[in-house]
């Protein structure tokens, strides 16, 4: 299974890691040919604002919301969840628009404020995900196709809608690879 990693800024060797250690072929993506047979993507986090702008630059906009749209799983995570959203908080310009969400960034403060949570995700199963959030973006509001995976003192911070799955946290950067995998299944099955 070819797994693509937008690979412009931010945190996507450590995806890369993840997903080769439960074996899919990742590969990172800087150009849109980098995505031809891919069955799933992962938008890193990082900062948002670069990370769109740099798509924008390599011409990975439309390759990766075309993917999405065909029913290719797509995973945000962090900053790729802004890019995801079709509403940021502020009425600031959205990336790619896929997911029918309002996100607010940089909700839980800056980097110095950030912090490690035990979140209960019954999609992962009864064990208690470790979640580490870095000046970490929460969701406002979803659409009625949306559902919320995991909450945070009551802010919405892991949903998915269909074959696009979004968190407000780094995944990669724990040793738990229970969300990675569930990712990959999403992939197995589309």
């Amino acid at each position: 299974m070819k797994v693509g990693v937008i690979a412009v800024q931010g945190a996507f060797r450590e995806h890369i890691r993840v997903l080769r250690e439960l074996g899919a072929d990742a590969v990172e993506v800087r150009r849109a040919e980098q995505l031809e047979d891919a069955d799933a993507v992962i938008i890193p986090g990082g900062e948002s604002t670069a990370i769109g702008k740099l798509m924008r630059t390599y011409d990975l906009m439309e390759p990766v919301k075309a993917l999405g749209q065909a029913g290719k799983p797509v995973f945000g995570t962090c900053a790729g969840m802004i890019v995801l959203a079709n509403r940021i908080s502020g009425g600031e310009a959205t990336h790619l628009g896929l997911m029918d969400v309002e996100v607010n960034r940089n909700s839980f403060g800056r980097q110095k404020e950030s912090f490690e949570a035990d979140l209960d995700m019954a999609v992962l199963g009864d064990e208690p995900y470790p979640a580490v959030f870095i000046r970490a973006p929460h969701i406002e509001s979803i659409g009625a196709e949306v559902e919320v995976l995991a909450t945070y003192e009551d802010r919405i911070v892991a949903v998915q809608q269909g074959n696009l799955l979004a968190a407000s946290f780094h995944p990669e950067l724990t040793g738990d690879v229970r969300l990675h995998d569930y990712f990959l299944s999403l992939a197995k099955r589309s």
